[in-house]
C-alpha cells in the first residue's frame, strides 16, 4: 500500500476517533452540567413516543368500531404527543447525549369506551402532577429550552384535557348517545407542529401556546 494511501487512512481513522471523543466528552459535559434535566427529558421522551403509538392504536379501533370522529381525535393527540417527543428528542441532541433507546412495549387497546376513559385519567394525571413535578425538577439548572419545551407540553395536555372532558361523563351508560353527537359535529381537530397546540377552531393570529403563526396549525385528516 502506498504510503499516501496509508496516510489518509490513518488521518480518517484520527479524525473518526476525534468525532467519537468529542461526543462523548459532549455528553459527559451535558450530564455533568445538566444532570437533571438529561434524565428528565430522555424519560418524558419515552412517555411521549410511548402515548403516541398508543394514541394511534385507540385511533385504529375507533375507526374499527365506526366512531371516525373519536378516531380523529384520537390521532390529533397521537400527533400531538410526537411532537412534544421530536422537541425533547431536539434538547438532547442539542446537549450531544448520544441516541437514547426508544422503547417499544405492547400497547393495551380496549373498547373505544375504554380507551376514552382510559386517556382521560392519564391526561388529568399529567397536567395535575407529571409535569408541574418535572418543572419543578428541572428549575435549579435553569436549562431554558428544555423548560419551554416541558411548558408546550402542559400546555398542551391542558388542551388535551378539554377535549376528552366531555366525553369522560360519557363513557358509562350514556357513551353511545354522547359518540353519537361527536360523530355528528364532524368536528375538524387542528394541531400546532412547532408546540402541539391541539384546538377544533383555529386562532386568530397566534398560537396560544407558543405564539407562533396560525400558519404552523395542521388539520388532521384521519387514521394514518
Amino acid at each position: 500500500m502506498k504510503k499516501s494511501v496509508k496516510r489518509s487512512l490513518l488521518t480518517a481513522g484520527m479524525l473518526i476517533a476525534v468525532y467519537i471523543l468529542a461526543g462523548l466528552v459532549s455528553s459527559s459535559l451535558a450530564e455533568e452540567n445538566y444532570p437533571l434535566t438529561v434524565s428528565v427529558i430522555t424519560s418524558v421522551a419515552q412517555d411521549e413516543e410511548r402515548a403516541h403509538r398508543t394514541y394511534i392504536a385507540y385511533s385504529l379501533k375507533a375507526a374499527e368500531e365506526n366512531y371516525p370522529g373519536i378516531a380523529r381525535l384520537f390521532i390529533a393527540l397521537a400527533t400531538s404527543e410526537a411532537i412534544h417527543a421530536a422537541n425533547f428528542r431536539k434538547i438532547l441532541s442539542d446537549l450531544g447525549v448520544s441516541e437514547v433507546k426508544r422503547e417499544k412495549n405492547l400497547i393495551k387497546v380496549g373498547s373505544t369506551r375504554a380507551n376514552l376513559k382510559k386517556s382521560t385519567k392519564v391526561e388529568l394525571n399529567e397536567i395535575d402532577k407529571k409535569y408541574p413535578g418535572i418543572l419543578e425538577k428541572i428549575q435549579p439548572e435553569n436549562h431554558e429550552e428544555a423548560m419551554r419545551f416541558i411548558t408546550y407540553a402542559w400546555q398542551s395536555e391542558k388542551q388535551h384535557r378539554n377535549l376528552l372532558k366531555k366525553i369522560k361523563s360519557g363513557t358509562g351508560i350514556f357513551f353511545n348517545l354522547l359518540a353519537q353527537k361527536i360523530e355528528d359535529t364532524d368536528a375538524d381537530f387542528i394541531v400546532c407542529e412547532n408546540c402541539g397546540s391541539t384546538l377544533v377552531e383555529l386562532p386568530q393570529e397566534r398560537c396560544p401556546i407558543c405564539f407562533e403563526s396560525v400558519e404552523k396549525y395542521k388539520k388532521i385528516e384521519g387514521a394514518e
